[in-house]
């Protein structure tokens, strides 16, 4: 799926089957205008591998400003952020699916620093320098998708059932700690803590996420259809207990109310579309 607008142009690359339970999409984006472009990016609570190309990528925040300027891992995405890109610059995004970034280097989300890491600080032998230097030679974003595919299956680790299991609850009933201590016997303690270590937040922050996420969804689809937002509908369907609770849900995660989300909505960017 691709868009374009006013020069620059975006699209979501879909990642083989093989691949569905590791990355849920690729993003492409190319500033082709005369000018530097910035967007916004929604929050995804995802592990984000960047690769920059022909010019930084510039990530700002309200703490720091940072620029990548060939590749960086980005997570788990919490809060929007402002990115800027350069005339001719472009970036591609490799989005992890719930605990597989934990599966490739067995690293506790927990850990990242909030400003980004160098990829090459997880594995010791340069490996992201050098699979940058392939992919700036590649002519095209799907051969460039293909090579990180290639790259990345020696170094995907099996899971064990109980992450199996917690990476499933994760997007389904609304108390998944008790139902996997349930299941499997172990404390809910115990559970939490694979929640933090595996997937970067707790079960509480991601059913916080994935109700104002729905609520996200809910909006651009009735603006795609060119319908008038209906609030009340929104706070039922998500289970808000009214109106004041959606709004500090919009700015907690992205500093913008519900309304000037729709105001704005051309330049923000939603990393959890693909």
């Amino acid at each position: 799926m691709e868009h374009s607008d006013s020069g620059y142009k975006q699209s979501t690359i879909q990642v083989p089957s093989e691949f569905e339970e590791v990355f849920s999409h690729f993003y492409f984006a190319e500033n082709r205008s005369e000018h530097s472009v910035v967007k916004t990016l929604l929050p995804s609570y995802r592990m984000i591998l960047v690769f920059c190309f022909g010019g930084p990528m510039t990530m700002i925040t309200p703490e720091t400003c940072v620029k990548v300027r060939q590749c960086m891992v980005i997570g788990p995405v919490k809060k929007a952020f402002d990115y800027s890109l350069l005339p001719g610059a472009s970036f591609l995004a490799v989005n992890f699916k719930g605990n597989a970034f934990f599966r490739f280097f067995g690293k506790p989300l927990l850990a990242f620093p909030s400003n980004g890491l160098d990829p090459d600080e997880l594995i010791p032998e340069n490996c992201f320098t050098e699979i940058w230097n392939q992919l700036s030679q590649l002519p095209s974003t799907d051969e460039r998708c293909s090579c990180i595919l290639e790259f990345c299956r020696p170094y995907l680790q099996d899971q064990d059932d109980l992450d199996a299991l917690i990476n499933d609850l994760s997007f389904g009933p609304r108390h998944p700690v008790k139902t996997a201590a349930g299941i499997t016997g172990q404390s809910e303690r115990n559970i939490q803590l694979r929640y933090r270590n595996r997937l970067g937040s707790s079960a509480k922050e991601l059913h916080r996420y994935h109700r104002f996420l729905e609520a996200i969804k809910i909006i651009e689809k009735e603006a795609d259809n060119r319908k008038k937002t209906d609030w009340f509908q929104i706070i039922t369907t998500c289970g808000y207990y009214d109106q004041s609770q959606l709004i500090r849900d919009f700015k907690h995660f992205i500093g913008i109310t519900p309304s000037r989300y729709i105001k704005f909505q051309n330049s923000i960017c939603n990393p959890t579309v693909g």
